[in-house]
């Protein structure tokens, strides 16, 4: 049995207002593909197939001509809700296309039944546990809803809830070969910072030993591909959604299980789009330098290290880096100030507040002609204040 594990696809995302339409569509070119080519049996989606609930237009078409494209490569599709999605909205239509061998697994009430994919060795049976917040799920979960268990609370025992009744059906209906895809931070993963956090304290992790026993289990939500256990593994995002991901290698996960249900893993890299980079220096220094030359072409985040910020920094950078998304400013040898507003402002007066911004903006105290400036200001302000009181 093949099969591809793929997700965190965010069709409608962008990159700092970058479009990145046109780079996920040719990843969906090369995964529909890639498909084809390596003859596989079904494809998962572990979720978050749009980047919000209310997808964009465009990206609703994406994702449809995606999904009709590797069903005509004779895969069967199973898809589970990630937390980025509506699992209403995803699962429209779901019985219908089940018919079509296109199958949403969004509801919490239906994730121990199983598209079951046959080979010669028999039938796999796959289970698509959509991602389950805790509080808003618990009484939907099967054996919950007609009062025979109790659940938990928590990501954790949430999800070992869900465990336990997939392994309660697939014992009873006596299938060695079992699959699970799940959508959520599994112990042991790395995070970057494009994922929408799900935990309050480290309580939205759940802890490996969950999927003991399966043959595969096809995760989403971590952006990064990454390998937890050889059978437990996240395939990431497609593309890079942050400048955290700068170093990422993107791509999918072949998955051949033997007769007996164990898993030979193997990456299908996904198509490099336009890279990401991350640099650091004195403004005139990335302007002429050839040391930069190599990331002309790249998206890149910039910060700034001279000691007084320039005028027209983003307008300069862009003549040499046009597709520049971040500029920061971080002067070399300066330290910042970690007290609060509050502390920094207590016991000084109104000028004197004014004259701290103008040194943090431009890392240099206002010139005489600046404080009489902000002197004037303030007491033209205090003047019409005044007058409004007296009227």
């Amino acid at each position: 049995m093949r099969l591809l594990h793929t997700s965190d696809w965010h069709l409608g995302r962008s990159l700092h207002r970058a479009d990145m339409r046109p780079a996920q569509s040719a990843f969906l070119d090369h995964l529909v593909d890639a498909a084809r080519a390596e003859k596989v049996d079904a494809v998962l989606v572990a979720g978050d197939v749009y980047d919000r609930a209310v997808p964009p237009v465009d990206a609703v078409e994406l994702c449809e001509d995606a999904l009709l494209r590797l069903h005509d490569t004779g895969a069967r599709i199973v898809l589970i809700s990630g937390n980025h999605d509506s699992a209403r909205r995803l699962g429209f239509g779901s019985g219908l296309l089940e018919k079509a061998g296109v199958h949403l697994r969004t509801r919490p009430g239906a994730l121990a039944r199983p598209v079951l994919v046959e080979d010669a060795h028999g039938p796999v049976a796959v289970y698509g546990v959509p991602y389950l917040e805790p509080d808003a799920v618990r009484g939907e979960l099967p054996g919950a809803a007609d009062g025979q268990d109790e659940v938990p609370r928590g990501h954790a025992g949430v999800l070992g809830h869900a465990i336990a009744c997939i392994r309660a059906d697939a014992e009873a209906r006596g299938i060695r070969r079992r699959v699970v895809m799940a959508h959520g931070w599994v112990s042991g993963g790395a995070a970057s910072e494009s994922e929408r956090d799900i935990s309050v304290g480290g309580v939205g992790q759940v802890p490996a030993e969950l999927f003991a026993g399966f043959g595969y289990v096809a995760l989403g939500h971590l952006h990064g591909q990454q390998t937890v256990a050889p059978h437990l593994r996240y395939s990431g995002s497609p593309l890079p959604y942050s400048f955290s991901e700068a170093s990422h290698r993107k791509g999918s996960w072949l998955v051949d299980l033997d007769a007996a249900g164990a898993a030979r893993v193997e990456q299908v890299p996904a198509p490099a789009g336009r890279r990401l980079s991350v640099l650091r220096g004195r403004l005139a220094d990335l302007l002429a330098s050839a040391a930069y030359q190599r990331y002309e072409d790249d998206y890149v985040s910039i910060t700034l290290t001279d000691l007084s910020r320039p005028e027209a920094a983003m307008d300069a950078l862009r003549a040499r880096f046009p597709h520049v998304l971040v500029l920061a400013f971080e002067p070399e040898g300066v330290v910042p100030d970690q007290r609060g507003y509050r502390a920094r402002t207590a016991g000084r007066d109104d000028l004197a507040i004014a004259a701290e911004f103008v040194r943090h903006v431009s890392n240099a105290p206002p010139t005489a002609g600046e404080e009489r400036l902000l002197a004037s200001a303030f007491a033209a302000v205090r003047t019409i204040e005044a007058e409004g009181a007296a009227g």
